[in-house]
């Protein structure tokens, strides 16, 4: 609605008016009663005749905001709800892979891993963060991995490939293959190692 010059000066008077009231010395107040006394001062102006108009535009206005507010939380809830899902659905597709997947430091230390990686650790998934694979690689493998991961350039993207020889624990060595990519979300390198045959 259109409003003269003297109209929106007086607006903004009432608006000062009301903030001066509201923010007077005094106790501490919670957010509900402070709302309580601006609906006070609402009414208190209402009852005037020379402000009653203002204060019903400005009252439409608060309640245009408030509006607005709560339409703004209710699509953060939404996001935060399909955030969540998405997050969900991504575990459970990683923990859900075939393959042995890896979150490792340039150092070989790992990160993160999926059940596929515990179990090519043999060792419970929580207790694996924190090893390092290089102990469980013949020495040629260990350094053919670091060298690989010397290669990739974090944020550049690429891969590269190497095959690598597994020492797991009481068992013969395996061959397995090393697909390796940077991980720029934990500033790691993305592991995946499968198995493989007919290769050395």
């Amino acid at each position: 609605m259109f409003r003269s010059a003297r109209g929106l000066q007086q607006l903004a008077d009432l608006r000062g008016r009301a903030s001066t009231r509201l923010d007077s010395p005094g106790t501490a107040r919670s957010p509900a009663s402070r709302a309580t006394d601006a609906l006070a001062v609402l009414h208190d102006m209402a009852l005037s005749q020379d402000s009653a108009g203002d204060a019903l535009a400005l009252l439409h206005e608060l309640q245009v905001h408030q509006v607005e507010v709560e339409l703004q939380a209710e699509e953060l809830r939404d996001s935060r709800s399909e955030l969540e899902a998405a997050l969900l659905r991504q575990t459970a597709l990683y923990d859900a892979q075939p393959v042995a997947c890896f979150t490792v430091t340039r150092d070989l230390v790992i990160l993160e891993l999926n059940l596929a990686g515990a179990s090519l650790l043999e060792v419970p998934r929580d207790d694996a963060c924190g090893l390092a694979l290089g102990p469980l690689l013949a020495a040629r493998s260990a350094v053919a991995l670091q060298q690989a991961l010397l290669a990739l350039v974090p944020g550049a993207g690429g891969r590269v490939h190497t095959v690598l020889e597994w020492l797991p624990q009481g068992g013969p060595p395996r061959s397995l293959r090393a697909d390796i990519g940077c991980d720029s979300l934990v500033g790691g390198f993305l592991l995946v190692l499968s198995e493989t045959t007919g290769l050395r």
